[in-house]
């Protein structure tokens, strides 16, 4: 069962591009169904009040339960002093998996990792290759595990994803995921060094195509085991299921 970690979804009211704007699912389903895709994290894009926004996509993680899981996004800035009650009320009524914070708002938190330990769910961080957090969050929370996208870094930034890499070798609780790698290169070394059980199959959709997203797992040539880690095991197992 192949499953994607990583796809946006819901209402946006920043309106500056896709990321803070309406997130719909049509294009992606039609592809990833294409491509053999089953289920799918959603997260919300960015967004002025993310008890809003989290709440948004808990009504379309319920029209597919069986298809769709929930990560709640939360700004650690903005959100102080709440981010438990966001994650409690996403975790035990809307039944999310997970929390998603992205270094564009601000920077994770202390209080983002607590809530994470208290609730027992993975954290998506996007560090916009400031990845030496890594180093930090294994340190002071070895009991949380922690997801850094795009091998640490959107943008074609080789050398903190090549940092991200060691990192990965380095501590058990740190992981990252397929979506938007451009140098496969270090894609394959992500795999070779670390081991597929530190990799997850993500697509940053809807905007990426999940179909192209999923070749390049597939061109890694891994073993048909080290191929279902990435493509669900490893995720299915970080969110206890």
């Amino acid at each position: 069962m192949i499953i994607d970690c990583h796809c946006h979804a819901g209402p946006g009211d920043g309106l500056s591009g896709p990321w803070d704007s309406d997130a719909g699912l049509g294009r992606y389903l039609r592809r990833a169904q294409e491509a053999g895709i089953a289920r799918t994290v959603l997260l919300a894009t960015f967004h002025s009040d993310y008890a809003e926004a989290n709440s948004a996509v808990s009504r379309l993680v319920s029209t597919r339960p069986g298809q769709f899981y929930g990560f709640a996004f939360v700004h650690t800035r903005r959100d102080r002093g709440r981010i438990a009650d966001l994650v409690r009320t996403a975790v035990e009524q809307y039944g999310f998996t997970g929390i998603k914070v992205h270094r564009h708002d601000a920077r994770i938190s202390g209080e983002v990792c607590a809530a994470a330990r208290y609730f027992g769910v993975p954290v998506l961080y996007d560090p916009v290759g400031e990845v030496a957090v890594a180093e930090l969050l294994a340190a002071q929370y070895p009991d949380v595990n922690f997801i850094l996208p795009h091998l640490g870094s959107f943008a074609d930034d080789w050398a903190a994803q090549l940092a991200l890499i060691d990192h990965l070798v380095r501590h058990k609780n740190i992981y990252t995921d397929t979506s938007a790698v451009r140098r496969f290169d270090l894609l394959e070394q992500a795999v070779q060094r670390a081991g597929a059980h530190k990799v997850l199959f993500g697509t940053d959709g809807p905007w990426l195509h999940p179909g192209l997203e999923l070749e390049k797992v597939k061109l890694l040539g891994l073993s048909e085991a080290d191929e279902r880690l990435v493509l669900g095991e490893n995720l299915l197992r970080l969110m206890g299921r």
